[in-house]
């Protein structure tokens, strides 16, 4: 009768932690610094440079083999506006060769770094 307490204990545990790392891992919400590396203006106002945007989004889209699909070369037409709203469509190659389109979005911005989040 105890071990099958302690097994069903141990599955249930290892269920919690697959659980959570799933969600940590799989987040698509980045907050990015703005330094003189990442940032560039876009009509004046500064902005998230768009291959720090289109890296970050390719490595955050697909980061377990269960969650989001594979995407690659993605690519931002340009920066990410450092505004709450501000919103850019970054576009890549799925697993089968089709275009996705990775819709991004400014939640927070301040004037040292932008939180941005990308729909999968």
């Amino acid at each position: 009768m105890q071990s099958g307490k302690f097994l069903v204990g141990a599955v249930g545990g290892a269920t919690a932690v697959v659980a959570l790392g799933t969600h940590l891992l799989s987040g698509t919400e980045s907050t990015t610094g703005l330094d003189e590396h990442s940032t560039v203006s876009v009509g004046g106002t500064k902005a998230l440079s768009a291959d720090i945007v289109a890296a970050r989004a390719q490595s955050k889209f697909h980061p377990l083999p269960w969650v989001g699909d594979k995407v690659t070369g993605v690519t931002c037409p340009s920066g990410l506006k450092a505004v709450a709203g501000a919103t850019v469509t970054c576009t890549g190659k799925g697993g089968d060769g089709a275009t996705v389109r990775i819709p991004v979005t400014v939640v927070r911005a301040t004037a040292d770094s932008v939180t941005w989040k990308f729909d999968r």
